[in-house]
């Protein structure tokens, strides 16, 4: 197996961060950023890059390049979780390990703590406290935080002093432990699941010194999707064998004796939950794991142990040793009705609710019932854009391209009425909530949108639905809005989710764009990197496009125009550009014309005295056009900068007289005004100043947009549509 690794560092540090790296894009940078603590010298961190299939790569190499105390070992093929944690484990040179996963995190201060702890305690091994962080944010304390404190426990012991420990969280992320101690011990990291039991319980039953450390130190994601031991797999079944080197540890092991039984309880435990929980072990191959573990309790059951309190769990024990997989499948069962009985009458009152809410638009959707029985229209496709506000954006591109390349498929658009503009000859369409609406959004075999379909919408089996988005994240989007509740005022995240779940595709126009996605909105959807189908415009503008915008805009001959397109601020009520546009078309003078472009939600504002240098254009259908047409985007903190950028020769001026404010209100993934791309303007006067004085066309400028467009742009070549065509509708890579 061939590798690439960054150089070594200089120093010994006292402690080393193995952090094994696999899809895991939209959290690593978190991990890292989390263990990186500014105020501790003597750490290293050390990401093992498995072959992840996404950007992580390239996201350790960044970071790398900015902190000296992180080294990246790059592997060219996929080795699993286990061998990864072992060739860190070689990598390191700290006189402590600590393991890592890298869609977790550390509290603020962990590492700062723990290395307080290492020096006080100089223990073999240091447990932490841990929390669990659901996918609403919500913060779980660990369950087995009582065997830290009942009773209060000395700065060192043993496990025959103090065997609760083995009844602490069983995984190696929660253990702090001396590197030389590990090694001279001997157990590595297993292949397949649960690789870390047969490390982490023999370091404790071996272990002179052990420490607890009763602070929580360690988050462990609980994802709401992509987590391994989450997943119906056969691969749970290695279970059995991880245990199997735990016990023939002990079997080797004198002292290890008084541990026996309660490791079998733990073995008996674990093993129920895997197979009880649903979402582990598919339901085929449930008899057979249920057999393996009546195997495992016959073999390993310590002589003389009796069956754990509880009519239930006894029932269960007993059960196990008999082999009865029927009768205990019944039992089971049996507990759950029970527990479902007792939540039957809330239930019923909230289908009578929902069946009060369906009968108020009946006849829709009794039609659209009867249609989800139909046969699929394999070549019906549904395109929407801005909550059915006409033919725009990354949809009407793949429209377009589709037309082309794939004219067997039909496109119905689906556009309320009122909408900003006409709708273009020949494009078919339907109107929100009338029959035919409902027909086709029952019985299409595609769909494509920017936004997001109604919570009503059905998605079928057999059926695609393509999520295009409609800008680059710069802001905070999907779960990582719910720690700001100014940006997050009315959102139903549960809902967003399950909207999500129904997206089996998800265009990303950038890397930046694919980490925000993958955090934001954590469900099960193939990433297409291809860029945004809207920008192929962009990318291939010509001269004489240009001057025909511009004529038929009405942009005046001779002069610059200035395209002033402001973001949605949630904190303001209303729109009101963010400077004065009086003063600034009466300071610059009459060799500018400036194209007021307000975020879609508002229309613009034309008060002064000087509107023949002012030019409304939020009616227009597209700001692809605008772009085109322009000499220079004026812009805050929208999206429109990353479109923007894709043509090569214009410049970008950001206009961030609020960007703290906008920064803890609404929450961002990336500092534009660290690495703009152009000129940034803090205030009103520099705005102008800088227009007066050509900063905009400056080297200086020119060199900060090529940077933001190479890191920002690279998929953006004229191509996005074709690829999102052929990969889509065409089963193409």
């Amino acid at each position: 197996m061939s590798s690439s690794e960054s150089p070594a560092r200089s120093g010994n540090p006292v402690l080393s961060i193995i952090v094994p790296v696999y899809g895991v894009e939209g959290y690593v940078r978190q991990c890292l950023e989390s263990i990186l603590d500014t105020s501790v010298a003597a750490l290293e961190v050390i990401a093992v890059d498995d072959s992840s299939p996404d950007n992580c790569g390239a996201i350790l190499d960044e970071m790398a390049a900015a902190d000296s105390r992180l080294r990246v070992r790059h592997l060219d093929r996929n080795v699993g979780l286990g061998q990864a944690r072992n060739i860190g484990l070689d990598m390191a040179a700290g006189d402590y390990v600590w393991f890592f996963d890298s869609d977790d995190h550390a509290t603020d201060g962990a590492v700062r703590a723990v290395l307080d702890r290492l020096k006080a305690a100089r223990p073999d091994v240091l447990i932490v406290g841990h929390e669990r962080e659901l996918w609403d944010g919500t913060r779980v304390p660990n369950s087995g935080g009582r065997y830290f404190r009942d009773p209060p426990a000395p700065d060192t012991f043993t496990c025959a002093e103090r065997p609760s420990v083995l009844r602490i969280m069983m995984a190696v992320w929660n253990k702090v432990i001396r590197r030389e101690y590990l090694l001279e011990l001997g157990p590595r990291f297993s292949e397949g699941y649960y690789e870390d039991l047969n490390v982490s319980f023999p370091l404790l039953m071996a272990a002179e010194r052990l420490s607890l450390l009763d602070r929580v130190c360690y988050v462990y994601r609980q994802r709401r999707s992509g987590g391994i031991t989450s997943s119906a797999s056969r691969r749970h079944f290695d279970a059995f064998d991880q245990y199997e080197r735990v016990f023939a540890f002990m079997d080797a092991r004198p002292g290890t004796e008084p541990f026996r039984g309660l490791m079998f309880d733990r073995v008996i435990g674990h093993a129920l939950m895997i197979l009880e929980r649903g979402d582990r072990i598919s339901p085929p191959d449930r008899a057979e794991f249920f057999g393996r573990l009546t195997d495992f309790y016959r073999r390993r059951r310590p002589a003389g142990s009796r069956v754990p309190g509880g009519r239930l769990k006894t029932v269960k024990y007993r059960l196990i040793d008999r082999g009865a997989y029927g009768p205990y499948r019944a039992a089971v069962a049996l507990v759950e009705a029970r527990r479902r009985a007792r939540t039957l009458p809330q239930a019923a009152v909230r289908s009578a609710r929902r069946g009060g809410r369906v009968g108020r638009r009946l006849l829709g959707r009794l039609y659209y019932r009867v249609q989800l029985r139909m046969p699929i229209e394999e070549n019906l496709v549904v395109y929407a854009a801005y909550w059915y506000r006409g033919v725009s954006c990354n949809p009407a591109a793949i429209y377009e391209k589709a037309a082309e390349i794939a004219p067997h498929l039909g496109g119905v658009w689906v556009i309320k009425p009122g909408g900003p503009g006409p709708v273009p000859d020949g494009v078919d369409h339907v109107t929100p909530g009338t029959l035919r609406y409902w027909r086709v959004m029952a019985r299409a075999k595609y769909f494509v949108n920017n936004v997001t379909f109604p919570n009503a919408v059905v998605k079928r089996a057999g059926q695609v639905h393509v999520m295009t988005q409609h800008g680059t994240p710069l802001k905070k989007m999907g779960l990582d809005q719910m720690p700001f509740p100014v940006g997050a005022k009315g959102l139903d995240f549960r809902a967003q989710l399950a909207r999500a779940d129904r997206w089996d595709f998800l265009v990303s126009s950038n890397p930046l764009s694919s980490e925000a996605w993958r955090r934001g909105f954590p469900c099960r959807y193939e990433m297409l990197e291809i860029g945004y189908p809207r920008n192929d415009r962009l990318a291939v503008a010509t001269l004489d496009e240009r001057a025909r915008l511009r004529t038929r805009l009405g942009v005046p001959e001779g002069k610059k125009a200035v395209l002033y397109a402001p973001t949605h601020r949630e904190y303001r009520d209303g729109y009101r550009p963010m400077f004065d546009v009086e003063r600034f078309t009466r300071e610059l003078g009459d060799q500018y014309v400036l194209l007021l472009r307000p975020h879609y939600y508002y229309p613009a504002a034309r008060n002064g005295q000087h509107q023949e240098l002012v030019m409304d254009v939020s009616a227009h259908a597209s700001v692809e056009d605008l772009c085109i047409a322009s000499d220079v985007l004026l812009t805050d903190y929208s999206s429109i900068m990353f479109d923007y950028a894709v043509l090569e020769d214009r410049p970008i001026v950001v206009l961030a007289n609020d960007w703290e404010t906008y920064r803890l209100t609404r929450g961002v993934n990336f500092d534009v005004t660290a690495s703009p791309p152009g000129v940034v303007a803090r205030t009103e006067d520099e705005l102008i100043g800088a227009f007066r004085t050509g900063a905009p066309w400056s080297d200086t400028a020119a060199k900060a947009r090529d940077a933001f467009r190479a890191r920002f742009c690279p998929w953006d070549d004229g191509h996005a549509a074709q690829r999102a065509v052929t990969r889509v509708f065409l089963g193409g890579d």
